[in-house]
């Protein structure tokens, strides 16, 4: 797999213009023209970038993941270095936006390099763009202006803390605009959580979690044509609770069940729950539930 180290190498490759600043590139396109586009297809590559992309397509129809999404009112991306980015061909090519592009080591020593770690948007797949109403394209497009206006200036001693001040607000309106998206699509996030739910009972009644262990969140993701990230994002907006979290419940309601066999040993419980050790199942349980297995079985096989 192809590996770009420079942000110059990297938008060489893409056929893109070349940037003012070795450390960062805008392409913006708010109001006239429309953005360059890459070349048509790329195997997977990987770089050391960050990109911060919003379209709002002016022909044509995309579709990402399963769903067709009408981006009459714009879109933004987020993509973090080291993802992997493939694509067969360019669906749209007339598109404004703006694209920006910034190596990571243009965060170096500042309070952002840190900041941006905890935004969990840029771990998201491509079909869990944010949409933006009208009202916050326009506060995005202020932003991004203020950003492209200092880009083009004659660069100075306050440039890069100028424009990464910047790019930190424009990431904090984002993760805004996120929280939104989610209370919205509350029928899309009481969705998710009962294919989690479904996905996790199948897992089960098929005798895959005896089998081959508990399964991890990322494979549950896949299954349910999610990032990770979106899916544990999505359950813990929703429902205060992650998508782990979610994950030990259905384990312990389980586990409660099958401690009321009485043949039935706590390893055996544990072992049949995918558990490799039952004293960690232990843990988890008497964590949960304040008591132990043990207890669990002697005060409720009385009753």
């Amino acid at each position: 797999m192809q590996h770009f180290n420079t942000l110059s190498a990297y938008l060489e490759y893409l056929e893109l213009p070349s940037s003012e600043h070795p450390m960062i590139s805008v392409f913006s396109a708010i109001d006239d023209g429309f953005l360059p586009c890459p070349k048509e297809s790329s195997p997977p590559i990987t770089n050391d970038c960050y990109t911060i992309s919003f379209k709002k397509f002016v022909k044509g129809h995309l579709t990402y993941g399963r769903t067709q999404y009408d981006f009459s009112n714009g879109a933004l991306f987020f993509i973090a270095p080291r993802q992997v980015l493939q694509w067969n061909e360019t669906a749209v090519f007339e598109q404004k936006g703006f694209s920006i592009n910034f190596h990571k080591d243009f965060l170096k020593g500042t309070e952002l390099a840190n900041q941006i770690k905890k935004f969990g948007f840029f771990s998201y797949s491509v079909n869990e763009a944010l949409h933006l109403s009208p009202k916050e394209e326009k506060q995005i497009e202020a932003i991004v202006e203020s950003i492209d206006l200092e880009y083009q200036n004659n660069q100075d001693e306050f440039s890069k803390e100028i424009i990464i001040s910047q790019l930190s607000t424009l990431l904090k309106y984002a993760n805004r605009f996120y929280q939104r998206q989610f209370i919205h699509r509350k029928e899309l996030s009481n969705n998710l959580l009962e294919q989690f739910n479904k996905q996790l009972e199948s897992y089960f009644d098929s005798g895959q979690l005896h089998e081959k262990g508990i399964p991890s969140i990322e494979q549950i993701a896949e299954q349910l044509s999610v990032s990770q990230r979106y899916l544990s994002d999505t359950l813990k907006k929703e429902t205060g609770k992650t998508s782990t979290e979610h994950l030990q419940l259905f384990l312990i309601d389980e586990a409660k069940n099958m401690l009321m066999e009485p043949h039935k040993t706590i390893s055996e419980v544990a072992y049949e729950l995918g558990f490799e050790y039952p004293p960690y199942f232990s843990r988890l349980f008497k964590k949960r539930e304040g008591i132990s297995p043990t207890s669990y079985r002697e005060k409720y096989s009385v009753n």
